[in-house]
């Protein structure tokens, strides 16, 4: 069993993104952190000797429960869990997402909710009942900007996001009587070595009513690393600030490049906000396509 040093549970740890970043930070503080991916090897690099990994796939229910079981058996106790494995936001998966939701295919839907929706009620499972008994415990909801407000040619990934700001906040006033924190983050553009070059041809399906925006779609590809992201580590220090602030950590918390714009756009007439949204990533770079032509 550890000492008396928080214990940290974070899902989705592969190397130059969020969640690495993140372990990195809750080690720097002092804590026990358990880092997890599918693929042991795509979470090489951590620099912290409190830092151990384990392989987890979120979309399986025995081998969450199986993880879950082992930190608690090792450590006694899982203080904080980090909900961040997700689908849809960077990596060479973006592309398969980013486009029209009649063209994204059903099992690629289904994923998806799967690993960004489901996954987190499986966690919840797994870990509230051990927080519960201790009376004590934070959970972390990675959302989304989008979850707040959709673009066009995100709006699976928007959807996800969206249903887990809901269940977060019913988590929130469940978990009050168990004496569990549970913190809803809404990052706005992080900076993260996943996100692959994204400048190749957009490949549309065939038959698309929507062949006309595909530089749109490519616009809405590449707007997260074009937005001046909030470098990593700085955005790791404010979250992890948050989650290990006494007494008790904030509810909600939005952070990195465009989230002021959007907690802001937020109080808008909802019409509004759409139309501006579709025009400057919908018509707007189908036209600026025709002129170019």
């Amino acid at each position: 069993m550890s000492t008396s040093k928080p214990v940290v549970l974070v899902t989705g740890c592969s190397k130059g993104g969020i969640g690495f970043s993140l372990c990195e930070e809750f080690a720097s503080r002092g804590c026990i952190v358990y880092a997890t991916a599918r693929r042991l090897d795509a979470m090489q690099g951590f620099s912290h000797p409190d830092i151990h990994t384990l392989a987890l796939d979120v979309t399986n229910d025995d081998n969450v429960r199986e993880v879950v079981q082992a930190v608690i058996e090792r450590e006694g106790r899982i203080d904080v869990l980090v909900n961040n494995a997700g689908l849809g936001s960077t990596g060479k998966s973006l592309s398969r997402f980013a486009r029209a939701v009649i063209d994204v295919d059903m099992q690629e839907v289904a994923r998806m909710f799967d690993t960004n929706v489901y996954s987190v009620i499986r966690m919840a499972k797994a870990v509230i009942p051990h927080m519960a008994a201790r009376k004590s415990g934070t959970i972390v909801n990675v959302g989304s900007i989008a979850g707040e407000i959709p673009i066009p040619w995100g709006g699976i990934y928007a959807a996800t996001k969206a249903a887990l700001h809901s269940l977060s906040e019913t988590l929130y006033m469940e978990c009050k009587p168990l004496h569990i924190h549970v913190l809803l983050l809404a990052p706005g553009a992080v900076k993260s070595n996943i996100a692959s070059n994204q400048a190749e041809r957009v490949q549309l399906p065939a038959g698309t009513l929507y062949a006309a925006y595909a530089d749109a779609v490519l616009a809405k590809l590449t707007m997260g690393q074009r937005s001046s992201p909030t470098p990593t580590d700085a955005f790791s220090r404010q979250v992890v600030d948050a989650v290990l602030r006494k007494p008790a950590p904030p509810r909600y918390l939005t952070l990195a490049s465009m989230s002021t714009t959007y907690w802001i756009l937020r109080w808008f007439p909802r019409t509004w906000v759409l139309n501006l949204f579709w025009k400057r990533m919908g018509e707007g770079p189908r036209l600026a396509a025709q002129k170019r032509k």
